[in-house]
């Protein structure tokens, strides 16, 4: 697979048939590997091991309504209070992050309403925390750190 804008992981990929599989250690199966995929593991593994947060507290492929409709998003991190802190979006490398991209995760938070958001095709990572409550954003430099969340 592709490298990427983070720093390197360690998988267990396996081939079925055709197909490659990566062992998802966050839902505990193997998944098909496919670019966004790829993606949103090493993601995972970053906010894991250089973010310090806890496996336990991410949900993958979190499930939301929309306008009536169900949606998805990639990676939904929670406080140890169970609050929705960090919503992040995974596109595979090939696809650039543009307007279309920022739109998508924001429409999911208006159901989620959740302050710290992430975008990322791997090799580009954008930040942003949402003020709720005056509402208001600012992109941020980096990631927070699981310990600098806040979600008042």
């Amino acid at each position: 697979m592709q490298a990427l804008n983070l720093p390197t992981y360690i998988f267990k990929i396996k081939s079925e048939g055709q197909r490659s599989q990566i062992f998802d250690s966050t839902r505990r199966k193997y998944v098909a590997l496919t670019p966004e995929e790829w993606v949103r593991q090493n993601y995972v593994e970053f906010l894991v091991q250089e973010r310090q947060f806890p496996r336990s507290l991410m949900a993958i492929e979190q499930s939301l309504t929309y306008n009536r409709m169900q949606r998805r998003c990639d990676l939904l991190a929670y406080t140890q209070t169970g609050q929705p802190a960090l919503m992040v979006e995974c596109k595979a490398p090939n696809i650039k992050i543009d307007q279309k991209v920022f739109d998508q995760i924001a429409r999911y938070n208006m159901s989620l309403q959740v302050p710290y958001l992430a975008v990322t095709n791997g090799l580009e990572h954008y930040y942003c925390y949402i003020d709720l409550a005056n509402r208001s954003y600012r992109f941020l430099p980096d990631c927070p750190a699981f310990g600098q969340l806040t979600t008042a």
